[in-house]
């Protein structure tokens, strides 16, 4: 291998299959750049995030204890504060009645000073801090990406994490959506998909954001004895997203079959010092809100099994080779470009099938695969790779959440994809005008407090390597401040791009 072939593959390695060079690291890869992606590869699985971050089932006992107090108040009549959405929705109700914006905000003011229960105040203030623990998580996930000396096994594990999406979208998977990404995904990124597939889809994170957990037969014991319903939203995704994909030929009758076969499958909680059905936060199969009966999904029969039923059915779908083309395009776009070579989608498809759906063998079938090495950029960064990258290029970390708010002003906030489909990898998605102009502004403010720390210079050689064009690095020599520079440089097409 020639030596500027050698350089260009060591840049590309980090820029591309990693999430952005550190001070020294490209140079580090150039010497073997696929032996030094390899070597991120293991069987343990991922890296998990620093600090003192709940389990799932510490975030499941303080969501039952939360619920418990809440539903006492309700028996005693006394309603939990309102949140500000709550307010806000009545204030606009009383603005429609009366059509008086005077009055009306002279109400708002009055409800929003009235005094409630002291108790309800605390509920709503254990809610409030349920939900402020998402910034720990979030900063200690990204302080992770910031500072691993491996980031081609971390870019690897955000992939999965936005293909089984949980969002915190409501206070449940809010709490558990961490946790999901720690203990269901990344022990099991380089190890069968089926295993991560089913780890998945008991953890209480994805039976909470998909509502699995209140999904009851209604000819099982529970469903007979109460009103209660079947819920499908777990079963349509499985099939649709985290599988077999939603041009693969399944039908409705398929997805309620499915759903049928899924009831049961839920976890334990503790009410009043009390367990019901084991550890809580822990999987648990209630027989008792199973529906009973043979099941027929895809043009496969499955007995009455109970539990194993839907497990027998995860396997089919993991192992299925529609399952395995699906993604194995889905890893295609995500780490080489919007419209992957056929023929890269092909090995990646055959390393799938050929392996039993290793993991391991797929992402080194990825790094060994030559159409994964053009020298030509072609993905665009979403706003969080930008961001992380931007911390990489100096050696630096976000000492606090507040650092990461931009990412909310970005419509990259991690943790809240914006459906069950997770983040979008297409250009278009995070390319316009106005993300362009936020991205300019990230830029300024990233670089007023960084680039008087740092030699500009030396980060755009450091953080692109052989990727650096002359136009950028012209501009950037040239540049009035090393405020500036490193404004440039960031914004440069290179670094947008990987």
């Amino acid at each position: 291998m020639a030596q500027n072939s050698r350089e260009i593959q060591g840049a590309i390695a980090a820029t591309r299959f990693g999430l952005g060079a550190k001070p020294g690291e490209i140079e580090q890869a150039s010497a073997d750049p696929q032996a030094w992606l390899i070597r991120q590869i293991r069987p343990e699985g991922a890296d998990q995030p620093g600090g003192a971050l709940p389990s799932g089932k510490e975030a499941v006992i303080a969501l039952n204890e939360y619920q418990q107090n809440r539903q006492e108040l309700r028996k005693e009549g006394i309603a939990p504060a309102p949140g500000r959405k709550a307010r806000a929705a009545a204030a606009q109700a009383e603005m429609a009645k009366s059509g008086d914006d005077a009055s009306m905000s002279a109400m708002t003011m009055q409800a929003q000073a009235k005094p409630t229960d002291p108790q309800a105040d605390a509920i709503a203030k254990v809610r409030q801090d349920l939900r402020k623990s998402l910034g720990p998580e979030i900063l200690e996930r990204t302080r992770l990406a910031c500072a691993t000396d491996a980031s081609f096994r971390e870019r690897w594990t955000l992939f999965w994490c936005n293909h089984f999406t949980v969002a915190t979208v409501k206070l449940t998977s809010a709490v558990t959506a961490g946790p999901f990404e720690r203990e269901a995904i990344r022990p099991h990124v380089f190890g069968r998909f089926e295993d991560m597939l089913v780890a998945s889809t008991r953890h209480p994170g994805m039976l909470f954001y998909l509502d699995q957990a209140q999904s009851i037969g209604p000819n099982s014991q529970a469903g007979q004895r109460r009103k209660a319903g079947l819920n499908e939203n777990l079963a349509r995704e499985i099939l649709e997203l985290h599988t077999l994909g939603a041009d693969s030929g399944y039908t409705q009758a398929d997805v309620t079959e499915f759903a049928r076969a899924l009831t049961g499958w839920s976890m334990g909680y503790a009410r009043g010092g009390l367990r019901f059905g084991g550890e809580p936060g822990e999987f648990f199969y209630r027989d008792n809100t199973h529906e009973p009966g043979t099941r027929y999904v895809m043009g496969r029969r499955y007995g009455p099994t109970g539990e194993r039923q839907a497990r027998e059915i995860l396997h089919d779908i993991a192992n299925d080779p529609r399952t395995a083309k699906r993604i194995a395009r889905k890893i295609a776009v995500h780490f080489v470009a919007d419209d992957p070579p056929q023929s890269l989608v092909d090995r990646l498809d055959k390393a799938w099938t050929g392996s039993g759906g290793k993991l391991d063998v797929v992402a080194r079938a990825l790094v060994e695969a030559p159409e994964a090495w053009d020298p030509q950029p072609q993905k665009f960064k979403t706003p969080y790779e930008l961001i992380v990258s931007g911390y990489r290029a100096p050696g630096f970390q976000p000492s606090g959440f507040e650092q990461l708010n931009i990412l909310t002003l970005m419509g990259h906030r991690p943790l809240s994809a914006p459906s069950p489909k997770g983040w979008s990898d297409q250009a278009a998605e995070w390319a316009g005008a106005d993300a362009i102009v936020k991205r300019l502004e990230w830029a300024k403010g990233f670089s007023a407090k960084v680039g008087p720390l740092v030699d500009p210079k030396a980060i755009a050689k450091s953080s692109l390597g052989a990727r650096l064009g002359q136009r950028t690095e012209l501009a950037v020599n040239r540049a009035e401040s090393r405020q500036e520079a490193l404004a440039v440089l960031l914004m440069s097409p290179e670094f947008q791009r990987r």
